[in-house]
């Protein structure tokens, strides 16, 4: 038996297909065959013979039903046109076409079930980095399912994502705040809520960077002998004041150089951002702790390409001592101050106490109070007693979460994220410190270390009205849940729907407490609350949210604190569900085409109706 091979990329597996004579694929044109996991459009063109998968890639239209002109196939749904030969595609937001290897046996058309792309191993990657470049959300959740599909870790998509944000946008942005987010939550969740994560993450650092100005490079100091590290985080503190962006980027740039650890470098960003009060609304402490964490996902290898890119913010930024409710009418900026120049006293009045210290709580309320002067006081004879920086910051932090925990939805809806501010600022000084301070108690010979929890707690103080009246917590008092299910599954599906409503804040708060206070798992839960985020065409900091709380819930786990914590996120969550969902539809658009579905039916007209071959 002869074989004419018609495809450079035929192949002489015994797995191909019989599809038809050649005289009758030459009659009509094109056939569509049965593949091993999509129909396979066969072709005739111009002497040659083609297959393909006859789903448009862009949004699964039949091919069969489009045109064939000069070895260009072209889809007449949106116009997308294709390479036969390769099926690769001229309009980038389209994707590619998955080709088969075709041969002719005595006449006959044999086409190997099984699709492959031109690029081979390296096609998802490379559609990775064509949607980041080109913005396509498609293209992006179609990759991100290809990598998963192919076993790729997670981790190097969101290096990937993140190395190019931070090239091709003029410093650290939101998009790559909300990557950094989802990417920490990804370990606990299951694989839906984990590709959902990723296409969010990664499609909103591609929206940040679409027709944003590139960064900059710039180089640390000549190496010929580098100044100590004190040397140059004095100047980088002077620099960031100064306002000086350059100088204050090759100075960080000239510590990573020589060789600072990443707790060095991270004392080093702390102590200057914090030189300003609740700088830009809390934003630049946030996205320093951010581009921390980035790292320890990408690779610390990295430094030099991401630490850099807060600098600017933390330059720009307006501090809250220049605004006048920090002035008035009690100035707070001296009574911190103040604070801040006793504390080498008071960590060593409390160093022989440090590791037995578990006040938590009891701080936590005292710094819901309405008097500064006695918060101050109550963070000081803390650290007279043993309280540790990483004690101080939890206890801020879990008081940031009881404001929005008990937010009045009497207030103005904006003031839902006055509320969150503080508790982001909070989380973020908490996660610092902790990469700072917990192995070396370092705030004992760096007490400035500690600024940042003052600045915090007297934000959670100037916040109060937020609570005025207070929200009671669902569980307590006369609100009692026994109206609502036991069985977990059902109160968590339960959660979902009532988010399917505006004005369901109370109703999920008090599911959030009836699964917990019944002793259910949390990591359900928690999966639970970033599917309810993530189905969302959430806003940043609804991501925000989510992810510090899941972060402060670990720090307290299974107690009236964290259920607390969890009850803040879900009612933040609430507040501002349910929105279109439109991204969520592109995301399973791009799961029904990796799962080979059928998205669009052939109509009935009989002119329109495939051939089929077994």
């Amino acid at each position: 038996m002869s074989k004419m091979r018609i495809s450079e990329r035929s192949t002489h597996s015994t797995d191909f297909i019989r599809v038809a004579t050649l005289e009758e694929l030459k009659a009509t044109g094109m056939i569509v065959a049965r593949g091993a996991r999509c129909p396979l459009l066969v072709v005739y063109d111009d002497g040659k013979v083609f297959a393909l998968d006859n789903r448009c890639p862009h949004l699964g239209f039949p091919l069969h039903r489009g045109s064939v002109e000069d070895g260009i196939l072209t889809c007449h749904w949106h116009h997308a046109r294709f390479d036969l030969a390769s099926g690769c595609t001229f309009d980038l937001w389209a994707d590619d076409v998955p080709t088969a290897a075709v041969e002719v046996r005595d006449g006959v058309v044999w086409v190997c079930p099984h699709t492959r792309y031109t690029d081979g191993d390296a096609h998802w990657r490379n559609r990775l980095r064509e949607g980041l470049e080109q913005n396509i959300s498609l293209v992006l959740a179609k990759a991100v399912l290809g990598l998963i599909g192919e076993g790729v870790d997670y981790r190097a998509m969101v290096r990937d994502a993140v190395l190019f944000g931070a090239r091709n946008r003029d410093g650290w942005g939101i998009g790559l705040t909300i990557l950094t987010a989802l990417a920490n939550l990804i370990p606990s969740l299951p694989e839906e809520e984990t590709y959902l994560a990723l296409y969010k993450g990664i499609s909103r650092v591609a929206r940040d960077c679409d027709g944003a100005a590139p960064r900059r490079d710039r180089l640390p100091l000549a190496p010929r002998e580098y100044q100590p590290l004190p040397v140059l985080e004095r100047w980088f503190r002077h620099w960031t004041r100064v306002r000086h962006r350059d100088a204050a980027e090759r100075t960080l740039l000239t510590a990573i150089a020589s060789g600072a650890s990443a707790i060095e470098l991270a004392a080093l960003m702390l102590i200057a951002v914090t030189d300003r009060y609740f700088a830009d609304g809390g934003h630049a402490l946030d996205f320093t702790n951010k581009a921390f964490e980035s790292l320890d996902l990408i690779g610390w290898e990295h430094a030099s390409a991401i630490l850099p890119s807060v600098v600017d913010q933390m330059v720009s930024a307006r501090g809250s001592e220049e605004s006048n409710a920090w002035r008035q009418p009690i100035d707070l900026v001296p009574l911190c101050e103040a604070a801040v120049a006793e504390l080498p006293v008071l960590l060593a009045e409390g160093q022989t106490k440090r590791g037995t210290w578990r006040g938590h709580e009891v701080l936590t309320r005292l710094l819901l109070g309405d008097d500064p002067i006695a918060i101050v006081a109550a963070l000081k004879s803390a650290i007279r007693d043993g309280a540790t920086a990483t004690d101080l910051s939890r206890a801020t932090a879990y008081a940031a979460a009881l404001r929005v925990a008990s937010f009045g939805t009497s207030n103005e809806h904006s003031d839902w994220d006055t509320a969150l501010h503080c508790f982001t600022y909070c989380n973020a000084t908490h996660q610092l410190l902790t990469r700072i301070t917990v192995e070396r108690q370092m705030e004992l010979q760096r007490p400035e270390l500690l600024r940042g929890v003052f600045h915090g707690a007297m934000q959670v103080h100037l916040i109060r009205f937020l609570n005025v009246p207070p929200t009671r917590l669902p569980g307590l008092g006369d609100d009692q849940l026994d109206d609502l299910p036991r069985d977990s599954s059902e109160l968590r599906e339960a959660f979902l729907t009532a988010l399917d409503s505006q004005g369901a804040v109370k109703a999920a708060g008090r599911l959030v407490v009836r699964y917990l206070m019944l002793g259910h798992p949390v990591e359900p839960l928690i999966a639970t609350l970033t599917r309810a985020v993530l189905r969302e065409d959430a806003e940043f900091h609804t991501y925000q949210m989510l992810e510090a709380g899941v972060q402060q819930y670990w720090q307290w786990g299974e107690s009236a604190a964290g259920r607390h914590i969890l009850t803040a996120v879900a009612r933040y969550i609430a507040a501002h569900s349910p929105t279109e969902r439109s991204q969520l539809q592109t995301a399973m658009v791009a799961r029904r085409l990796t799962l080979g579905e059928a998205i669009h039916e052939a109509h009935d007209e009989e002119d329109s109706s495939p051939v089929f071959t077994q």
